[in-house]
């Protein structure tokens, strides 16, 4: 059996092809104009009504809808009560219509959940998809530390820690506006960051698994108009992450002793945070299933709908 995952989110449009073993993963960043730091939804729904159409058609250009059984597809951010962004109706409708044409049934996840499944598939621990484990959620719009459970064939995923005010991808999407990086920055910060010579950070306190980043951003700003070189800077900032997760982190597991630490999300795929961590034994994904994708979503369909 196989199957279509599709997620929409505020950055990126994608749709997957999953046979319970491999697959592929088409996506598009939306497009962000020079200098500015996101989208307004009614842009990002304009955006994505135009990506989805053509990266559909490039998925299914060589793959037989004769073997889909199911779609999957991201309808809300978290799977709390509330939880909305106008966005993932594009995505919906898309999928809705695809499993009324091809007669099979619709699954529905949502955002963070697939972000766990993806990681746990591309990294090669399924297992955990049935055990307690703790798991971050680290994008432009989410910082959180969350308790996943299995649920069904599915996960639930219960906040514990995190940030109190922006997260983490907005500390590194406003670092990169401060040097002229290309929206999103996380990737360019990434590569800069690797030629810096100092290891001088900001230690951020961190609260029962609860930290905040908005004074972070003012000492980013400091730090830069000391050491202009932007691979100081870039990798300062990304030390002041890294160290508040980190801390988060050991926090958590003197709570939930035993338990594996996840990595999910686009701020996941940075090397400074992967290296800082390390100690701990956590689970990374691949870092092209780290960033928003479809692929967790797809994973979540085929579990749902096997035999």
């Amino acid at each position: 059996m196989s199957v279509i995952g599709i997620d929409t989110s505020n950055y990126t449009t994608s749709i997957a092809f999953f046979d319970g073993t491999g697959g592929e993963n088409c996506s598009r960043l939306l497009p962000v104009k020079q200098g500015e730091l996101g989208l307004r939804q009614s842009d990002a729904v304009f955006a994505h009504i135009k990506s989805l159409p053509e990266l559909s058609g490039r998925l299914f250009s060589h793959i037989h809808k004769e073997e889909i059984t199911a779609v999957g597809v991201s309808t809300r951010p978290r799977a709390v009560e509330g939880s909305y962004m106008p966005c993932f109706l594009v995505g919906y409708s898309h999928a809705k219509l695809l499993s009324d044409t091809l007669g099979v049934p619709l699954v529905e996840v949502s955002h963070q959940q697939g972000h766990v499944a993806a990681s746990l598939w591309s990294a090669g621990h399924m297992e955990l998809m049935e055990q307690p484990h703790l798991a971050w959620h680290l994008s432009g719009g989410t910082t959180e530390l969350l308790l996943v459970e299995p649920e069904g064939k599915n996960v639930k995923c219960t906040k514990i820690g995190g940030t109190t005010d922006i997260s983490a991808g907005q500390l590194i999407d406003r670092t990169g506006q401060l040097l002229q990086l290309p929206f999103p920055s996380g990737k360019h910060l990434d590569a800069l960051s690797r030629e810096a010579g100092l290891t001088e950070f900001f230690r951020v306190k961190c609260d029962r698994m609860y930290f905040s980043l908005s004074g972070v951003q003012n000492k980013v700003q400091q730090f830069h108009g000391a050491h202009p070189e932007p691979a100081e800077t870039a990798a300062y900032a990304l030390r002041c992450v890294a160290g508040a997760v980190c801390l988060a982190t050991e926090q958590a597991l003197k709570t939930y002793p035993g338990l594996r630490v996840v990595f999910s999300g686009g701020v996941a795929s940075n090397s400074m945070l992967r290296e800082i961590t390390a100690p701990l034994n956590p689970v990374f994904s691949q870092p092209q299933f780290s960033t928003d994708n479809a692929m967790g979503v797809a994973v979540l369909a085929h579990r749902a709908t096997e035999g």
